[in-house]
Parts: C-alpha cells; sequence; structure tokens
C-alpha cells in the first residue's frame, strides 16, 4: 500500500512510517522541517521525505494519507487529501488496523514511565525468543530502534493519552484494544487537551473498560489516583509496587551507583533478587510493572532476573551523552514535577559525591504554564545547583498563564539551594563551563531539543580541557 505520513518527523510518527516500510507498504512523508535525530533515522530508513506542506506531496496518488496530531484541520494536505476523496487516519487508527487488530495488545499507559516500561517488557520478551512487535517512545539502547516488528503474537506499544488527530480528540489509547494493559501512574498533565484532573481522570476510566473481562491490568498500588482508578477494570488485576499490598512487591530495595536490586515478592512469596541498572525508585517499579506482564506471558523470574542486568536503558533516560573536561552530560526527558524530582534523586544516587547541576527547560504545554509553578522548587532536592531557563514558546502566553522560571529560581534561593534564571541554552553553557568544577554531573530535563544543548556543552568542554577560551 502507499501511505503518506502528514507530519512524519515527530518521533511517534516517524517510528510509525519505520513500522509501515518494515511491514512492505511504501511510506514517504512531509513535515515543515526536519531536524536530527528522526531526519537522520527516515534517511537511513530509506524513507523519501519532502520539507514543508504543499497539495503537489499527494500527486503520488497514495492510497492512504496518516495525518499527525501536530496538523490542524487547515493543514494544505490535509485539506488536499479531504479535496481529493484520499482516505485520511489518525496515527492510532492506522497503528490499529494494520498491525495491533491481528495481535495481542499489550498497552502501556500512565503519566510517567510508560517508555521505560514499554523498553523494559519489549527487552525481556525479545530476548526469551517470543519475537514480539513494539512501538515505543523512546529508543531501547539495546536495539537502536524504537520499533520492531517480530513474528510473534504480542504487540508492546506505549500508550499515550495525548489526542489522535484534529478529527479525533480521544486520546491515542482509545484505539489499541488492550488485551494486557499497565497503568504506572495517573497525575494531572496535557493542560491543552484536559480541562482538569477530572476530565484527564476520566480519560484513564475509559481506557481502563476497555480490557476485556478475559484480559488483565497490571497497576501500580503505591498511587492512590491509580487504586482508585483499578475498580473500573472488569479483568484480573495484578497490584505492583513497594508496600504492603502488592502482589508484584519489591522488598530490601537498595540503590547505588551500578543501579538499583530488590527482592521480587509475588504474593508473598520471595522468588530472588533482581538487579537492574538503572536508578531510582520510580525505575523499580517500571521494572515491576514489566515482570508482572512477562510472567504473565509466561517468562519466568529467574529467567528475567538473568536478562535484566543487560537493559542497556533508554534514550533520553538518563542518557550519559559524553563526558569532557571530566564533567559528565547527562540527557533526561523529565518535565512534569513528579518526573523531575524521580529524575533528581536518581542521579544523586547514582553519582553520590558529584557536584550535580540540574538545567530545566520548561517546554511542555502544562509545565510552561503556572500550574505546577508552587511544586517545582521541592522537585530539585539533592542538586547542588539549579540553573533554569524561560518557558519554550513562551511568548504567545499571557504573563499570568506564563510559568515564571524566574521565580522558581528566587524561590529555590530562599530555600538556601543555589539557582539562577538565566536567557537560553547558550548562556547556560557558558555560564557552565566557565564555573562547573572537574568531576561535575550536568542533567538537562527537557522534552525537546532545547537548542542542542549537551552538544553545545560537550564541545565548549571540551575546549576547556584542551585550554582554550
Amino acid at each position: 500500500m502507499k501511505i503518506h505520513l502528514v507530519a512524519i518527523c515527530g518521533s511517534g510518527m516517524g517510528s510509525f512510517a519505520g513500522l509501515l516500510a518494515e511491514a512492505g507498504h511504501e511510506v514517504r512523508g512531509s513535515d515543515k522541517a526536519f531536524y536530527p535525530p528522526m531526519s537522520e533515522r527516515l534517511q537511513a530508513w530509506d524513507i523519501p521525505t519532502m520539507v514543508g506542506f504543499a497539495a503537489e506531496h499527494l500527486d503520488w496518488a497514495p492510497d492512504l494519507v496518516v495525518v499527525g496530531n501536530a496538523c490542524s484541520k487547515d493543514n494544505v494536505e490535509a485539506v488536499a487529501a479531504r479535496a481529493a476523496g484520499l482516505r485520511m487516519m489518525s496515527f492510532p487508527q492506522a497503528l490499529a488496523e494494520f498491525f495491533l487488530s491481528s495481535r495481542r495488545s499489550v498497552v502501556v499507559a500512565g503519566t510517567h514511565g510508560k517508555t521505560t516500561t514499554s523498553s523494559l517488557l519489549s527487552f525481556l520478551l525479545v530476548e526469551a525468543g517470543q519475537d514480539p512487535s513494539y512501538l515505543i517512545g523512546g529508543i531501547p539502547a539495546n536495539y537502536g530502534k524504537s520499533f520492531r516488528l517480530g513474528k510473534g503474537d504480542i504487540f508492546v506499544v506505549e500508550g499515550d493519552e495525548y489526542d489522535s488527530a484534529f478529527f479525533d480528540k480521544r486520546p491515542k489509547f482509545v484505539h489499541y484494544q488492550p488485551e494486557i494493559a499497565v497503568l504506572s501512574s495517573v497525575e494531572f498533565d496535557h493542560a491543552d487537551i484536559y480541562a482538569d484532573m477530572d476530565a484527564y481522570r476520566a480519560a484513564f476510566r475509559s481506557f481502563l473498560r476497555q480490557i476485556p473481562p478475559t484480559g488483565l491490568l497490571v497497576a501500580c498500588d503505591d498511587l492512590p489516583e491509580v487504586r482508585d482508578l483499578i475498580p473500573q477494570a472488569r479483568c484480573r488485576v495484578i497490584a505492583y509496587g513497594l508496600g504492603a499490598g502488592a502482589g508484584f512487591r519489591a522488598r530490601q530495595h537498595t540503590e547505588g551507583p551500578q543501579g538499583a536490586s530488590f527482592v521480587l515478592e509475588i504474593d508473598g512469596s520471595p522468588q530472588g533478587t533482581i538487579s537492574i541498572p538503572l536508578s531510582g525508585r520510580h525505575n523499580v517499579q517500571n521494572a515491576l510493572a514489566a515482570l508482572a506482564v512477562a510472567a504473565h506471558l509466561g517468562l519466568r523470574p529467574d529467567q528475567a532476573a538473568t536478562q535484566l542486568p543487560r537493559f542497556a536503558g533508554v534514550a533520553r533516560r538518563m542518557q550519559v551523552r559524553g563526558q569532557r573536561a571530566s564533567v559528565t552530560v547527562i540527557d533526561d526527558f523529565a518535565h512534569h514535577p513528579t518526573a523531575v524530582a524521580e529524575t533528581v534523586r536518581a542521579a544523586r544516587q547514582k553519582y553520590p559525591d558529584a557536584f550535580l547541576v540540574a538545567v530545566f527547560e520548561p517546554r511542555t504545554n502544562t509545565s510552561r504554564r503556572k500550574f505546577f509553578q508552587e511544586r517545582y522548587p521541592s522537585s530539585f532536592a539533592g542538586a547542588d545547583r539549579v540553573l533554569v531557563v524561560p518557558p519554550y514558546g513562551g511568548a504567545g502566553l499571557t504573563e499570568a498563564e506564563r510559568f515564571d522560571s524566574e521565580a522558581l529560581a528566587a524561590s529555590l534561593r530562599a530555600g538556601g539551594q543555589p539557582a539562577d534564571c538565566l536567557a537560553d541554552a547558550g548562556a547556560v553553557v557558558a555560564d557552565l563551563v566557565a564555573k562547573v568544577p572537574a568531576g561535575a554531573v550536568i542533567l538537562v530535563m527537557s522534552n525537546g531539543a532545547f537548542d542542542h544543548i549537551h552538544e553545545q556543552l560537550l564541545t565548549a568542554l571540551a575546549l576547556r580541557e584542551e585550554g582554550k577560551p
């Protein structure tokens, strides 16, 4: 089939394009601009792309036009597709029709932890020889691709609660037909889509009702919002977590520079020690979720225990981008205050003696607004210094609704924590290269490119190392 993707350079759309191409379809796509890393991946996958949106991009008469949720109804290609009578679908609709309808769908949902949990589960199933398919919002380092088309009957998909397309404002995960679902957490997010917590909670309530009575829900028992939603499911439930109520429970949990370890207990029975090369309590919870699903699919805990130490992590999740002048630069996707807090905590556990600098760019539609203005100051506990920049795209918001980065820095200083608000990524790089001590760790947190600050830092630190200004 000939398939054209509008807004192909997004992480989800680009990965879906690769999956379609791997399935044998002829795939092309367009976007307003192309940036690494997705631009490079599309090129490596031999997928033709066109810069900008234009009606003539559809002259090759595709059988299907997949429209990304970044597109408005006025997008010229969407308008041209409607005028030509071409079939149009959203990305989640197409994923369900082409791949999920013929497989057992395992959907990992929740505000936090989706990408890491999906990656851990996919890794366990691949290494166990189950040959699963997957589509993940990040890149598992063991495989170097965010998608896989296997011959097995399992498809692991990250269940995003964001909307599907301009013509379908429902959450993506309503299309995914879960036989098995993971619910990791529920905290308010996506303020541009959901009016309030009640609306956000309702999306997850409807998702749980989609699981058939013969299916399975794996849910985090540590979180009250998740516990309150569990009765919505009509199927068997496995609770996981660090507390006494969990069927899959982590006990004797310890952390160190090499990662975390814990004794896995299933329904009160110890199953042995599990070690993961990931830091943070949140990653112990992510591992428990993956272990619970894997066990349901036939993987014994002792088999999983031998595999997990070889898990190499996920791009942009505590990813070490490099080290120059004895300074380590880490890239992380954290943006919600809970995720920021857990990430800073994990970095402190992994690098207990290092001077830790936390750099934060408010970039999401929620974080660049004032919804969590009062919560962010406590999220940086454990950092020796905090640098924050003004919210990305903040000029498009009124002062009353725009997140106040200066106020965040001031609040941190008032609490005794060194903090500054700097103009942009370039100012952050200049400041750090001049001031950061050898042996320090710089933790950069943003859900976007942040002006390629990691590369800027490593280049500038290399010059410092060489004694050049």
